[in-house]
């Protein structure tokens, strides 16, 4: 019977349909095989009829979505929606095991089919809201997450909702892959494929995206601000992953529906997501969203130390008896919260503590990890702490509860002593209302569990498995195969002449021309950005294909294929770009060795990287030109630092490399505005010849200020401009007619804004940076990414840009739109506009090292790009005892200048510095001692009147109720006290006060204060004291205190604090007897 067929059932249709099925490899299908044929067949229909009664029965008759809970009748929730159909199609892999299923198979899957199409018809409805999203992403703009369950029209607003939920369109994603992959038919036209393919423009940008999460309200304190989550990022990175290269039409797809993703991206989307974890977002330091995002369905990292380190979090805090809390303090569900309230009051959060509901969903997730590590021992585990908090339906099917909360006579005890309590379960997830995103994991875990179903008919991708194990996918398209632990970095070296390429054979240095690698076209990549700009267009839906975003260097690794055509790109490192640090030679060589090193780290294709390095004329002429034949020496040898090079014919190392198909221009009728890299031409190819190349001198003249005449007629200013000859005086000239009568004021016949665009051209060849940076910055030049700030912030810390009351504090990312207003700000451009480009400069310098070495920003919270900068010109002074000022340095000198005041641990001792000029240097920079913060909250919870610093003062209430310790919130306020003052010494002798306290206060727990410490009048009364010790007069200032060794401070400091608490501002807990004061 199993091999027959059956009245109204083909051989051929059942042949189509195994062919489609044979996702699972030949050594699983024998693992499979059923053993009762009979018994399989009952359970199946068992669950059939589990999912027709508990899922179908609530499936939308128009667009197959389905409610969140059973008894909602009009409104379609997207992220139960996708669950449903996941488990839907789980059953329908199921009984694709048995030939004879009576059509039921059929069902299922066409059940499946009409849900994830009834999503993309409602997502398509919005197309215009993911155009603008795209360009900038707003949760305005947000697809919504909430459809009428009938209409597919739009049932609340952004304002009233938090639809921005990044993690829902990458679950959509990842089904949507896995679900074609089994051979079900989901998307039917091109309009669809373009679509998708703007789903993953969608979630691309999720690393720089705040969002409101899964649970939909963003931070924990439920006060309406989206932040960046773990989860949301983590859910993007597995689905771009899945979705790379992937035939929307199936098996029998053209080359013009594949799904393309950015690699650079997708890495960005990594290397962010594992810095999060294993903390969910700024507000929340843990939290049960992760279980399904590094588990299934996402499997977004396969680092075991992350791994284990997330999950270990998740289970020791949230963890109890009825399933798991969603994070700490959450309100949701509890008798205590408001539910006529959408957002919480300030310090609200703290009445949630102890009390929050647990939800059994997460005691299914564990059964599911446990199914997919092969462990045993967890799925018995949490199948018997789950037993008992399931319900019966009256056929007697389970039925999962939504959560279990605590009831209102018994919130009191459980606050005093956590999981003493009886918990009851909520009004949602009985037998009259099903939790319906519940009842669809309960079905996958139980058909995994009851041996219906196996791990790789439900992961068909093999998301489960690390990459590098997963089959290898053929064809034409780039693929996520995990990095080789040898991993070999090819490099094409070009020459942009033949007569440079001569010259470097001199040396050694074997290179191509851009004639000798022909048919093969070397392209910039602002090329490779219009090609992609053709991908996912529609002017039906109204999508405008790749937003205009630069390709990275993972990106120009890959060889393409575009139109019979084979491309290679150089690197964005290599492009001239507007802004002036192109010109520096020896920033452009870290800038290489760095490329390379970042591209063997987290090169994840099938196939070898391969990195044009494109040598022009004009870096002959450099004074580090050197340098950069050393460097091309040692790529030679096979080995950079470590990592390994192979140097060779460009096409001799095409058959090893990464090739990628852009086979969708194909079917475009479009003309491509294409400049190849072009090889220059001269009468004399010999290296001879480039004697006439100029070698570049250091340029320098006497530097002079134009200030005064920022207050003159302009008629006074265009004389006094003609009869300068200096370029710095041009320069500040031309600032101030630029400023006071606009750009497009003529001067001698040249606009102003021309003739400053031609000053700067000048200045660049001749290197003369301080007056580069002065018209860069009259010019108003930006640099071309924001992705280093975006950087920064992950990294969990603040950035702040502008000058003095002017400073603007980032906490989110930014959008590129965004950054003019950020460095250009009135109050910078009348101090000192130079700043605007120095400042940038230095973001992306510490937006580079914050990546790669991390140690240098330990105890810094907020990055004041001002200080910073005042830091370097302090060590330049003070220090070195050099006139030379940070904005005449030369790009690589002001980022070693920036290494060197950030590793200042590293050498203070060795160049034996001042007590005085380590504090100037960690004041400027913010830094702060290990557990600082840790000391300040025991200091605050030992202190009702809070803490008072500069007329100032970080309250005990609300703080402590608002907020814990270990909250990035707290640090951050704890910053915004200290960021009032002024001096850098001032303030990290603060900081080592506030250290003496904590340790006084530890030593001696009884104590505390009755009234506010002020910080400042306990510096003050050390410094007395130590004025005193001098036989001096004590003055106003304090600045001989300055000069005290740390271990002489700390003497000073604790004096001054145990004087203070003996003045009557300290009780012991007990409030009598003596008070005994244990300092060391």
């Amino acid at each position: 019977m199993a091999g027959g067929s059956r009245p109204g059932h083909s051989p051929e249709h059942s042949r189509d349909r195994h062919q489609s099925a044979s996702a699972c490899d030949s050594e699983t299908c024998v693992n499979l095989r059923v053993i009762n044929y009979d018994d399989t067949v009952r359970r199946l229909d068992h669950y059939y009829g589990i999912v027709k009664r508990q899922l179908l029965q609530n499936q939308s008759i128009t667009l197959g979505l389905f409610p969140a809970c059973s008894m909602e009748k009009t409104e379609a929730d997207i992220r139960t929606s996708i669950y449903c159909a996941a488990s839907i199609w789980s059953l329908y892999q199921s009984y694709r095991r048995i030939d004879d299923d009576r059509g039921k198979a059929y069902e299922l899957g066409q059940s499946c089919v009409k849900c994830m199409r009834g999503i993309l018809m409602c997502w398509m409805r919005q197309s215009e809201k993911v155009e603008r999203f795209k360009q900038g992403q707003q949760p305005k703009y947000a697809l919504h997450a909430k459809f009428n369950l009938l209409t597919g029209e739009e049932v609340i607003s952004t304002r009233d909702y938090g639809h921005l939920q990044i993690d829902i369109v990458s679950l959509y994603l990842i089904f949507l892959v896995q679900m074609i992959n089994s051979g079900l038919q989901i998307i039917y036209t091109m309009d669809e494929v373009t679509f998708v393919q703007n789903l993953v423009y969608y979630v691309e940008r999720a690393y720089r995206t705040p969002d409101f999460g899964m649970w939909e309200r963003g931070s924990k304190y439920n006060n309406g601000t989206p932040e960046l989550h773990a989860s949301s990022i983590g859910m993007a990175k597995a689905a771009l992953e899945a979705i790379n290269g992937c035939n929307l039409f199936g098996e029998k797809g053209a080359s013009w529906s594949v799904i393309f993703v950015d690699i650079d991206a997708h890495n960005r989307n990594r290397s962010i997501f594992e810095t999060l974890l294993p903390k969910e977002s700024s507000s929340k330091s843990v939290d049960s969203s992760l279980l399904c995002t590094i588990s299934f369905p996402a499997f977004a990292t396969h680092d075991q130390m992350l791994y284990t380190t997330t999950r270990s979090q998740i289970l020791n805090t949230l963890q109890g008896a009825y399933g798991f809390k969603r994070f700490q303090r959450d309100g949701y569900g509890t008798v205590v919260e408001d539910k006529e309230r959408r957002y919480y009051h300030a310090s609200e959060t703290k009445e949630f503590e102890n009390i929050e509901c647990e939800w059994p969903l997460f005691y299914l997730f564990m059964i599911l990890e446990g199914m997919f590590k092969d462990c045993q021992e967890q799925v018995e585990q949490y199948k018997a702490k789950l037993s008992p908090l399931l319900k019966k339906d009256r056929w007697g099917d389970a039925v999962v509860p939504k959560y279990y909360f605590i009831h209102k006579n018994h919130v009191n005890a459980e606050r005093r002593d956590p999981g003493s309590q009886p918990r009851q379960p909520s009004s949602e997830g009985t037998p009259r209302n099903l939790f319906l995103w519940g009842q669809s994991v309960w079905i996958i875990a139980s058909l995994l569990m009851d041996k219906l179903l196996h791990i790789n008919e439900l992961d068909l991708i093999r998301r489960y498995l690390p990459s590098y194990n997963r089959p290898r996918k053929g064809g034409r398209y780039s693929a996520f195969q995990g990095t080789a632990s040898d991993l070999v970095v090819q490099v094409v070296l070009i020459a942009e002449s033949m007569r440079l390429q001569a010259m470097m054979a001199t040396y050694g240095i074997q290179t191509q021309t851009p004639h000798e690698v022909e048919p093969v076209q070397i392209w910039p990549p602002r090329d490779l950005v219009k090609v992609y700009q053709n991908l996912g267009v529609s002017e039906k839906i109204g999508v405008h294909g790749r937003p205009l975003r630069p390709i990275g260097a993972l990106g120009t690794s890959k060889i393409y294929r575009i139109c019979g055509q084979t491309v290679l790109c150089y690197p964005l490192v290599f492009e001239v770009q507007d802004f002036y640090l192109s010109h520096d030679m020896a920033l452009l060589i870290d800038d290489i060795k760095t490329e390379l090193h970042f591209v063997g780290k987290y090169w994840r294709l099938s196939g070898r990287p391969t990195v044009c390095i494109l040598i022009r004329e004009e870096h002959m002429r450099d004074v580090h030109f050197r340098e950069l034949l050393d460097l091309l020496a040692q790529l030679k040898t096979g080995y950079c630092d470590g990592l390994k090079i192979r140097t060779g014919r460009l096409q001799n190392l095409i058959a090893s490399s990464c090739i990628e198909h852009l086979d969708f221009l194909s079917t475009l009728d479009i003309d491509l505005d294409i400049t190849p890299f072009e090889q220059l031409q001269h009468a004399s190819i010999g290296y001879q010849s480039l004697t006439d190349v100029p070698t570049a001198i250091k340029y320098s003249e006497d530097s002079m200020s134009f200030k005064d005449m920022a207050s003159q007629p302009t008629e006074e200013v265009i004389k006094v401009l003609r009869s300068v000859s200096t370029l710095h005086g041009q320069t500040q000239l031309l600032g101030i007619l630029l400023r006071r009568e606009g750009e497009t004021y003529p001067v001698d016949g040249v606009s102003v804004s021309e003739r400053l665009e031609k000053l700067l051209q000048e200045v660049s060849e001749c290197h003369f940076w301080e007056a580069m940076r002065l018209a860069a910055a009259t010019l108003e030049k930006l640099y071309p990414s924001v992705t280093h700030i975006t950087t920064i912030l992950v990294q969990g810390c603040q950035l702040t840009v502008g000058y003095g009351e002017a400073e603007v504090i980032l906490d989110k990312p930014v959008q590129p739109g965004e950054i003019h207003d950020l460095f250009y700000t009135p109050a910078l451009q009348a101090h000192n506009v130079v700043q605007a480009v120095l400042q940038q400069e230095v973001v992306l310098y510490c937006g580079k090292l914050i990546a790669t070495h991390p140690q240098l920003f330990l105890g810094i919270l907020n990055i004041r790009v001002g200080w910073v900068i005042k830091a370097m010109q302090y060590y330049l002074h003070e220090v070195l005892g050099s006139k030379d000022v940070v904005e005449a340095l030369a790009p690589n000198e002001v980022r070693r200048l920036v290494v060197k005041v950030l590793s200042l641990d590293d050498w203070a001792l060795k160049e034996k510095l001042t007590p005085q000029q380590v504090r100037v240097i960690d004041g400027c920079l913010g830094r702060t001692p290990k557990k600082f913060y840790e000391k300040v909250w025991h200091i605050l919870v030992k202190t009702p009147g809070g803490v008072h610093l500069t007329d100032h003062t970080l309250p005990q209430q609300p703080t402590l109720t608002e907020m814990s310790h270990s909250d990035l919130n707290f640090a951050l306020a704890v910053q915004s006290l200290l960021n009032r003052i002024q001096h850098p010494e001032y303030r990290q002798i603060v900081v080592e006060l506030i250290s003496v306290i904590a340790t006084i206060l530890e030593r001696n727990p009884e104590l505390k204060f009755t009234h506010a410490v002020d910080l400042d009048q306990i510096v003050r009364d050390a410094f007395k004291m130590y004025m005193k010790d001098l036989g001096k007069e004590v003055t106003e200032d304090i600045s001989y205190l300055y000069t005290v060794s740390e271990m002489g401070m700390k003497s000073y400091l604790a004096r001054a604090v145990v004087n203070f608490m003996l003045k009557g501002d300290i009780k012991t807990n007990a409030e009598e007897g003596q008070t005994f004061c244990q300092v060391s």
